[in-house]
């Protein structure tokens, strides 16, 4: 009678996780985080931490070196400056100067939108590909949280943009965290440097964490190493992309 009793009695109901547990957790233990995440989503917390870090390092980019400086570098870099007179280089550098100046204070923008794509190739993934949709505000917190790792990618941008050489900064790639930090933008062609540049630590990070958590949205039906592999996927699709863009 004891053992049926407890064979019919229901299952406890799982502890939820703070905000603060599941920032940290996403770092210590992210399946039972993402799991927490896909039964309560929210997207607050992370997204305020993304754009404060994302404007924290912006500023200091600006502040350490100037648009100008930052435009006429980018220039250099990409061999442009090769085909142009001293006139249309100081004309190219103010015209990107304004421009530029414009974007990089909006570049939180860019962020949220990076974070709807991959919320919706999530969702995407989940219907087509396993049968098992998913709500936006889910797919988004997920996203949003899978992202986190970023945040230490940013913090050792900021760290060689506040002790390195302003003289030798590349604007474009800031990070020592991807193989294309390593080459000459100069001297590599432009393909290469652009698939280089791609294969980063913290998006291979990105794209594990983004696994774990969608599988969590299916109730751990799907197996994260699956949607891994589709994000993957994609995600090669997009390099072999820009591989292209940058040798026309």
């Amino acid at each position: 009678m004891a053992n049926g009793a407890e064979q019919t009695m229901p299952s406890q109901p799982q502890a939820d996780l703070s905000r603060v547990q599941r920032f940290f957790g996403i770092f210590t233990d992210p399946v039972e985080t993402f799991a927490a995440i896909a039964r309560k989503p929210d997207f607050w917390a992370p997204l305020v931490a993304l754009i404060v870090f994302v404007i924290a390092i912006t500023e200091l980019m600006l502040h350490r070196i100037s648009m100008e400086e930052i435009v006429r570098r980018s220039i250099e870099m990409s061999g442009r400056a090769n085909s142009m007179t001293p006139d249309q280089m100081q004309k190219a550098v103010e015209q990107g100067a304004k421009i530029g100046a414009v974007f990089a204070h909006l570049g939180f923008v860019s962020l949220v939108i990076v974070l709807v794509i991959v919320a919706a190739l999530g969702m995407l993934i989940l219907k087509l590909v396993f049968g098992h949709p998913v709500g936006f505000k889910t797919a988004f917190s997920i996203s949003a949280y899978a992202f986190l790792p970023t945040i230490i990618g940013a913090i050792l941008g900021m760290i060689v943009i506040a002790l390195g050489d302003p003289a030798s900064f590349n604007p474009q790639n800031i990070e020592p965290t991807n193989i294309g930090f390593f080459l000459s933008q100069q001297s590599t062609s432009r393909p290469l440097y652009s698939i280089a540049t791609s294969i980063d630590f913290f998006t291979f990070w990105v794209l594990g964490l983004l696994g774990i958590g969608f599988a969590a949205a299916t109730g751990r039906k799907a197996r994260p190493r699956s949607v891994f592999f589709c994000f993957l996927g994609l995600w090669v699709i997009w390099v072999l992309i820009k591989a292209g863009l940058a040798a026309i």
